[in-house]
């Protein structure tokens, strides 16, 4: 309790951070760069490079609070954590995507480099995560999502390019100073839930952490050595999974593979960190910041926690937030935007959390020290 009314009075203390994001930007002179890897979480419209896909957000009435109320591809009313915590840093929002910057010819060796986000909304640290079948009898998929690994492999052309420029030692020097902060492994869960599989729970996330050890070790082959995570919310309370629960309560076993998921993404990272003694980082609490949230939205200036903004049906949750959709008049009422992503204001507080939280919810280091270290 002492812990959840600390969260609650440093929450509220800084709902009033982004009034002064001008004075945060003029703090921080020289910001890090910032390279930004995982899911819709974070994604800032990377699919809408990918004309096939149905895991877009680049139409209304998403971005309805967002500047001019452009639909950009983020998964919201407005701005998500990736451009949030990237203000609370010193830059102006997220970096652009990596599609975005390679189509402009020096869109990775200008002098002010701010970073690269490479978040794909639907993506999972599984390759296989958010991809269509194709029917016929090969098992194959049509490029639905950039999965992890895609964007890993997107990031070493971005070194290429950088080194080109910059030789070796200066681009190292790039990669070793900014943060890369990654947000993924929800929708790797729920596709293991969903597809009613019989593997054991703890088998399917040593699995599911052997994949991600892989793809860190890709990065830190890369020069990466400050990694800020975010781990899986409950995402058993999302509105379009407390459907599938007759109370229209949380769905309880999906929030059990998230709460397995956080300590073994920490037991990783202790080990990486003991082969790699440059490398440092922090893990936010994703779970625990966000049910507690969930719990009393009220205390959190939500007036509701369950359902969502934009869509349709029961809690808002039967239809995707579309051009046509119901739309609530205050966005920040509400904790979800949609059937699965928070609503700006959400948002805000999970950033804030990440930059500057206490150890209870990000460890062993928040991501302001981790800029700093």
């Amino acid at each position: 309790m002492e812990n959840f009314e600390a969260l609650v009075l440093f929450c509220l203390a800084c709902i009033g951070v982004f009034s002064t994001n001008s004075a945060i930007a003029a703090a921080a002179a020289s910001p890090p760069a910032i390279f930004i890897l995982g899911d819709s979480t974070v994604d800032v419209g990377t699919n809408n490079f990918l004309p096939g896909s149905n895991a877009r957000a680049d139409f209304p009435r998403n971005g309805v609070d967002f500047p001019y109320s452009r639909p950009t591809g983020r998964f919201s009313n407005g701005f998500n954590s990736a451009d949030q915590l990237a203000v609370l840093m010193g830059h102006r929002r997220s970096p652009d995507t990596f599609f975005l910057l390679r189509k402009e010819p020096r869109g990775f060796t200008k002098p002010k480099f701010r970073g690269v986000n490479f978040a794909s909304g639907g993506s999972g640290i599984l390759d296989l995560t958010g991809q269509t079948p194709v029917k016929g009898s090969l098992p194959i998929s049509r490029k639905n999502v950039i999965p992890l690994s895609e964007q890993i492999h997107q990031l070493s052309h971005v070194y290429d390019k950088i080194i080109s420029v910059r030789k070796q030692k200066g681009t190292r020097d790039i990669f070793s100073k900014s943060l890369f902060f990654i947000s993924i492994g929800g929708n790797d869960l729920f596709t293991h839930y969903h597809s009613k599989s019989k593997q054991p729970k703890e088998k399917f996330i040593a699995s599911l952490v052997q994949a991600y050890e892989k793809h860190l070790r890709n990065l830190l082959k890369l020069g990466a050595r400050k990694f800020g995570i975010a781990t899986v919310a409950p995402i058993g309370c999302c509105p379009s999974q407390r459907l599938f629960n007759r109370t229209l309560g949380c769905l309880e076993e999906l929030n059990d593979l998230a709460l397995a998921f956080h300590p073994r993404v920490t037991q990783l990272m202790y080990k990486l960190s003991s082969e790699y003694h440059d490398m440092k980082f922090s893990i936010g609490n994703a779970f625990l910041m966000t049910i507690n949230v969930i719990n009393h939205p009220n205390r959190f200036g939500f007036k509701d926690g369950g359902g969502a903004c934009c869509g349709q049906g029961a809690l808002n949750a039967q239809a995707p937030c579309t051009p046509t959709a119901s739309l609530c008049p205050i966005r920040d009422d509400y904790l979800f935007w949609d059937l699965f992503h928070p609503t700006q204001k959400a948002a805000q507080l999970a950033a804030v959390t990440l930059y500057s939280g206490p150890p209870f919810f990000v460890a062993p280091i928040n991501f302001k020290q981790l800029a700093e270290a």
